[in-house]
């Protein structure tokens, strides 16, 4: 599987790709097929973390993590980091969840005061992208990790990061932290860890970026597939590899925790919503309620961005109305998966 990243779209922002000469001023590279498919762009630093020569050297305090609360791949990196404990070892810089109103795609850091990373200084992400390369022309994404002493965007390999946040990283675990990728599960983990996000994480994109009738279907289509192959699967176990909470279990919570609030509506996939998956919603309530999972999700910062973020928009004028509903204090109801599976 070819490795690819980034989190840098929206609901509006579609209506760009659907313009050349918009996509063109973003700088953005052409992600739509001939066939009207939604085609994800690649990582640009891959650098893995480790102690051999050309890895990244693992070291308290050295790194900061960019993330944007809306971003599924962002999420997952920040739930894995609070889970196992390296909010102390990797700081945090926190993007807005809508888009500033620029000439290209970007994620500014408006939420903090005068605009700027409170520890960079930077007013946009693309700031350290840049930073590690002027010739940078592709989306800034998120997550990135940057070198805090050269303000340098030094990997941003959402696929792999949380296997480093596991792994290399392990001896800055907190005392008790649950291992997330254990040795023996390490292949299995990593195969449905690969159709979760082709089929679901990336399948909802997918749908939703999909530019034809038939590119639209066909990842419809998948998504339903598989969440019916996993409603199965979690009724015969509480997490999806048995008993044992794993890295395969964040990737399908943020992709679950999105779905009823933004992409059920914004991306078109509607056959069915979360909570009419009675296995699905009551394993994504379990793991709401489970540390560094419901405390990492912002509701609200995911419909905004979702329904609100107009971006470089070919329809500006249209009203940008933020839903009500639905209703997220029912994320707190009880699952009872714990008893069920004790």
């Amino acid at each position: 599987m070819s490795e690819i990243n980034g989190c840098a779209f929206n609901a509006c922002q579609i209506h760009t790709d659907r313009n050349d000469a918009a996509a063109n001023k973003t700088g953005k590279q052409n992600e739509i097929g001939e066939k009207g498919e939604f085609s994800r762009q690649g990582n640009r630093f891959g650098t893995p973390f480790g102690d051999k020569e050309g890895e990244l050297p693992v070291e308290a305090g050295k790194y900061r993590l960019l993330w944007a609360p809306v971003c599924p791949w962002a999420h997952r990196s920040v739930i894995v980091r609070k889970i196992l404990g390296l909010e102390n070892v990797i700081s945090l810089g926190t993007a807005s969840p809508l888009r500033p109103k620029l000439d290209r795609i970007d994620w500014a850091f408006s939420l903090d005061a005068e605009g700027r990373d409170p520890v960079l200084g930077i007013q946009y992400i693309s700031e350290v992208y840049r930073n590690a390369d002027p010739a940078y022309q592709d989306r800034p994404t998120v997550p990135v990790v940057v070198d805090i002493a050269s303000k340098k965007a030094v990997q941003n390999d959402y696929h792999n990061l949380t296997y480093y946040w596991e792994r290399q990283w392990k001896k800055y675990h907190r005392k008790g932290a649950p291992d997330l990728f254990p040795e023996d599960l390490e292949a299995d983990i990593r195969a449905l860890n690969d159709v979760i996000f082709n089929d679901i994480n990336n399948g909802v994109y997918k749908a939703g970026f999909a530019q034809s009738q038939q590119a639209y279907e066909d990842a419809y289509d998948v998504v339903f597939e598989r969440l019916d192959d996993l409603e199965k699967r979690l009724g015969e176990s509480r997490y999806l590899h048995g008993n044992r909470l794993t890295d395969s279990d964040v990737r399908l919570y943020v992709t679950l925790a999105r779905f009823d609030v933004a992409y059920y509506n914004a991306f078109r996939v509607n056959r069915n919503r979360l909570i009419d998956f009675p296995n699905l919603w009551a394993y994504a309530r379990d793991l709401y309620q489970t540390y560094g999972f419901g405390d990492t999700t912002d509701f609200h910062a995911i419909k905004q961005h979702y329904h609100l973020s107009l971006h470089i928009d070919a329809n500006e004028s249209k009203a940008a109305i933020l839903p009500k509903g639905p209703d997220t204090s029912i994320w707190m109801r009880p699952h009872d998966r714990d008893k069920k599976f004790a």
